[in-house]
């Protein structure tokens, strides 16, 4: 996130937002809420829309029934009192986040279950400008003119606010990169024969490269023990990745390490860590014999040119959703190797 790009009073609350998010709803990126409130509110948390259910308030203009669903109180008036608490700006966001990731959540069980093919973040969006129904009643979650009671204002009303979202994302988020690790100390370079998957893995799998190993040891040599308080939180290798049988995890040619939890969009001491290692591992890449990284949504190796910022766009693969904290490989750092 860029932090002076965001919105002032976005930035007054962006403690309460990382809060809220890391505690309730992990899965939803911050720069996502602070985007979505801007569409929806400009961030003034007096707002106040009417509409046929009476108005709609506060940052994330909720109407009253889905404000006192979560967990809100009843507005004493309409618009609601200066006192009401749907116009308090941190009383409103730590009920709201939570109501619009129940959302969130019920619309990634649904697009798992039927296979669509829309983001659950852009569903999530359809939701709140739309109503759930309209995911569940597509084709691809997002309606087009005659799906799930959308005519043509309604479906261009949904595709307007989700480039609209998309486009505040894309104004929030820092442009980021390799940064400077020449205070860290360089690895030992790999020398020894490739031998197949013939290593223990120390992080409990099956077995390693002889390559991979080496770069293991070596990045917990310069950046420590994984551990609850350590710079890496925890570290996995070989894996049988039943789901991706072709992954050079299931070929012992390949580490992850997360700095928080799973499923987590890092921030903080967490998120510098992961570009300290995954710089690290850039800046070494030929003597540690890697073959690509992957790391906050994109992908890097040694025979591909940067583009429009560190390596290029991860897409997934067709195996993976992008935007997904795991998926887009924003929690953990993939490393693989060339054997």
């Amino acid at each position: 996130m860029d932090t002076s790009a965001i919105p002032t009073a976005a930035a007054h609350h962006l403690d309460t937002i990382v809060e809220v998010t890391a505690t309730d709803c992990p899965e939803l990126p911050p720069v996502w809420v602070i985007a979505h409130v801007q569409a929806e509110s400009s961030w003034d948390p007096t707002a106040f829309s009417r509409d046929r259910n009476g108005g709609a308030a506060g940052l994330y203009q909720l109407n009253e029934a889905n404000w006192t669903t979560a967990g809100g109180s009843a507005w004493t008036s309409a618009p609601p009192a200066s006192q009401d608490d749907v116009l308090q700006p941190d009383v409103h966001l730590h009920r709201a986040i939570p109501w619009i990731c129940v959302n969130l959540r019920s619309a990634t069980a649904h697009l798992e279950a039927t296979g669509k093919p829309t983001s659950p973040l852009d569903a999530m969006l359809v939701c709140h400008i739309a109503g759930c129904g309209r995911v569940t009643g597509s084709a691809t979650g997002i309606p087009v003119a005659g799906e799930a009671s959308c005519d043509t204002t309604c479906a261009d009303l949904v595709t307007t606010y989700i480039q609209r979202v998309h486009d505040l994302v894309d104004r929030y988020t820092a442009a980021r990169g390799p940064v400077p690790v020449d205070d860290l100390p360089a690895p030992t370079p790999f020398t020894g024969p490739s031998t197949g998957c013939t290593a223990t893995d120390p992080t409990g799998g099956r077995c390693l490269t002889p390559a991979t190993r080496h770069a293991h040891d070596e990045v917990i040599r310069v950046f420590g023990t994984p551990g609850p308080t350590a710079a890496i939180r925890s570290a996995g290798c070989w894996d049988a990745h039943a789901w991706n049988p072709t992954s050079d995890h299931s070929q012992g040619r390949a580490c992850d390490y997360f700095t928080d939890a799973a499923g987590i969009f890092p921030a903080g001491r967490e998120l510098e860590t992961g570009w300290r290692l995954a710089s690290w591992l850039r800046t070494h890449a030929d003597p540690l014999k890697i073959r690509y990284i992957i790391w906050q949504g994109r992908i890097w190796s040694p025979t591909t040119a940067d583009t429009g910022g560190w390596g290029r766009p991860y897409t997934g693969g067709g195996v993976y959703d992008p935007t997904d904290a795991t998926g887009g490989h924003f929690d953990h750092i993939h490393v693989s190797f060339q054997e």
